[in-house]
């Protein structure tokens, strides 16, 4: 176990110590609390395909200059401790953090509660670099975190805390364009892929009133899908079964990360509806005609700020909505890789720290 001499509050986590190395315990130093901080004991945190994303990359897209890192946004746990100013929270408090601790706070992003857009960009839970002092965030993959309490929520009480973590990023990636764009009972909603963010965003959708069609290459996944809450199922490889759904939808959502031609849905838009690509795409592939016919908008989103966590916190605890995972100890964080780099998991994996 290695050991970072800084000064602060010593806490373990489970770092990388290059790219490509495997997560092992690492003792390092969190700040001290601030007036303003909440220290939060971690239960639970949620395995992101960013995670896997940082610790593993792809040739070429190699950082190294943020290792030793601690991976880990989907953060669940209780606070400990509080800063002097803090009014939000006392200590035993459940909480849960997500990918953003913090912002500029006067951009016109940031006085909207739109965190996620802050124009000096936002400070992330890990690989970021601290607005105060310098130094680089470690994740949540650790015993502790420390956090302003502006970036901490209250988990609801009526979920499992394992279920709310994947709330605090896969969660609030698909709560952000279903707000956007005004989904409501009545409308028609489209899910393309079933994986940690489709089953998140099937939920949502039905739970607003929305009639929710799946789409998944995974003809296997039809009857899971069904069981999420999706009203029918449309298998993305039967051309015959898509183009059957031309001009059906108010809203489409993409989870898929990988390229694939995107024409199709554009078509089953009704006239001036929006196709939303939460998935990270590169090159993104469709057909401009596609586009123009019908005054159909390709958007983009991602992640969420304290406004849109809030909401989607409360209102997933009134209606009982909570991430479908798979629950391993911590020391199995490289298992949870390995399966997650395989696409073996259903739907997301939650680590109890």
């Amino acid at each position: 176990m290695e050991l970072d001499v800084q000064q602060g509050r010593m806490t373990t986590g489970w770092a990388a110590q290059a790219p490509g190395e495997p997560l092992r315990p690492w003792r390092f130093a969190r700040r001290e609390l601030r007036p303003t901080d909440v220290a939060v004991r971690v239960t639970h945190a949620g395995v992101c395909f960013t995670d896997l994303d940082h610790v593993r990359p792809e040739p070429g897209q190699e950082r190294p200059e943020l290792f030793p890192l601690v991976p880990g946004h989907e953060i669940v746990g209780e606070v400990t401790e509080v800063g002097s100013a803090v009014d939000r929270f006392a200590a035993g408090d459940a909480v849960c953090v997500g990918n953003i601790v913090d912002s500029c706070g006067r951009c016109p992003a940031c006085l909207g509660g739109d965190q996620e857009f802050c124009r000096e960009f936002p400070t992330l839970t890990y690989g970021g670099h601290d607005r105060v002092d310098g130094s680089m965030t470690q994740g949540g993959f650790a015993d502790e975190y420390v956090v302003d309490q502006a970036f901490a929520y209250h988990r609801p009480a009526a979920l499992d805390p394992a279920a709310v973590a994947p709330l605090m990023c896969a969660g609030v990636t698909c709560w952000v364009p279903l707000r956007t764009w005004g989904v409501e009972a009545g409308q028609t909603v489209g899910v393309i892929g079933i994986g940690g963010l489709g089953h998140l965003a099937v939920k949502l959708a039905k739970g607003l009133g929305a009639e929710v069609v799946a789409f998944t290459s995974s003809p296997g996944k039809a009857a899971a899908a069904l069981e999420l809450g999706a009203d029918e199922v449309v298998v993305s490889s039967d051309e015959e079964a898509v183009a059957a759904q031309r001009e059906r939808f108010d809203l489409i959502l993409d989870t898929v990360p990988r390229p694939h031609d995107l024409s199709p849905y554009l078509t089953a838009l009704r006239f001036d509806r929006t196709l939303c690509s939460l998935g990270i795409q590169s090159p993104m592939l469709f057909d401009p005609q596609a586009l123009r016919f019908g005054r159909k908008r390709l958007a983009g989103a991602g992640s969420g700020g304290i406004a849109a966590t809030r909401e989607l916190l409360d209102f997933c605890g009134e209606r009982g909505i909570g991430a479908e995972v798979e629950v391993l100890p911590a020391a199995e964080v490289g298992t949870a890789l390995d399966r997650l780099a395989a696409n073996d998991v259903r739907y997301r994996f939650v680590l109890r720290m």
